[in-house]
This record gives structure tokens, sequence and C-alpha cells, in this order.
């Protein structure tokens, strides 16, 4: 399909309608968003992957926890929790350790080298955000921000809901 002239990154039918507008920018953004992995500027630039991030930023908000419950938080199966984790303790950025009321289970925390980690990359990741949206006023980043938070919310639900879908209705093989 041609693209418009004046935006290459659109199909050139106007008739395309707003709700292809939208996809055609999200699968845009996620083939960017994975080509330069939203890695950073700097020395921090790519340093860290996207699944560790997520986990480390997570038990940095949410304080420690079962694989369980970080599985369930971030909409993940736990075997993948636990694969994801595994170097991320090897390398000393998790630490595990005993539950405080059950000492059988295990919690997995951020370390303190974990913690830095994740600041150098935040910093770094937050110096691109600033570069990419330089020319946008704050409430242009605010709204940004608000809508992809609401669009992520939502895609979260509806992943949610199609997994209690299939749980509720198995296909026959």
């Amino acid at each position: 399909m041609p693209s418009s002239p004046d935006r290459p990154d659109l199909p050139a039918d106007p008739a395309c309608g707003l709700l292809d507008a939208l996809q055609h920018q999200v699968a845009v953004f996620a083939r960017r968003a994975e080509q330069t992995r939203l890695g950073g500027v700097g020395q921090a630039r790519n340093s860290m992957d996207r699944a560790a991030y997520l986990l480390l930023n997570r038990l940095d908000l949410e304080g420690p926890m079962g694989v369980k419950a970080l599985a369930a938080g971030m909409g993940i199966d736990s075997s993948t929790v636990t694969r994801q984790v595994a170097p991320l303790v090897d390398t000393g950025l998790v630490k595990r350790t005993s539950h405080p009321e059950d000492g059988r289970a295990v919690v997995l925390a951020l370390s303190p080298r974990g913690l830095a980690r994740l600041e150098d990359v935040r910093s770094s990741r937050r110096e691109l955000m600033a570069q990419v949206t330089e020319g946008w006023s704050e409430d242009e980043r605010e709204s940004f921000t608000a809508l992809l938070t609401r669009f992520n919310v939502s895609l979260s639900e509806r992943m949610a809901a199609a997994g209690a879908e299939s749980t509720e209705h198995p296909q026959a093989s």
C-alpha cells in the first residue's frame, strides 16, 4: 500500500479510519520500541532487557514478594518469572530470602546492587524520554502518559479476560 507523501508512516487511503490509523501507529511503535529497545542514552543504553527492567521495577515499587505474586502482578506465568529472575539472582540484582512469616516460602527482593543498577537504567531511560519529547509541553507529556497508561491497562484487562475465558471454556481438540 502506498504511503502518504507528508506522513510516510500512515497509509495513503484517507478513508482508512481512525481505528486503522491507531492500529498502524501501535504497530509502528512496537517496531520502533523493539528496534531501539527504548533502552535509554549514555552508558546504561540498552544495558537491561525489558523483562529484567519490569521485574526489578515491580520489586522496587511493591517490595519483596513470592514468584506467584510477582507473576500475577505482571500478568505472566510463574514459570516465566522463575526463568527470568534466575539470571538476576545469579548476577546479584535480586536476592532470595525466606518469607518472614513462613520460613519455608521464598521471597524475591531487590538487592542494593539491583537498586543501584535499576536507578542507572531509569536515569538513562528518563533522559531518552526527555529527548524524544523535547518539543512537547508538560501537558502533552502528561496527556500522552495518561492515554498510554489507559491503553496498556485496557490491553492488560482484555488479556486477563481472554485468559479467564479460555480456562472456563477450553476448546475441544
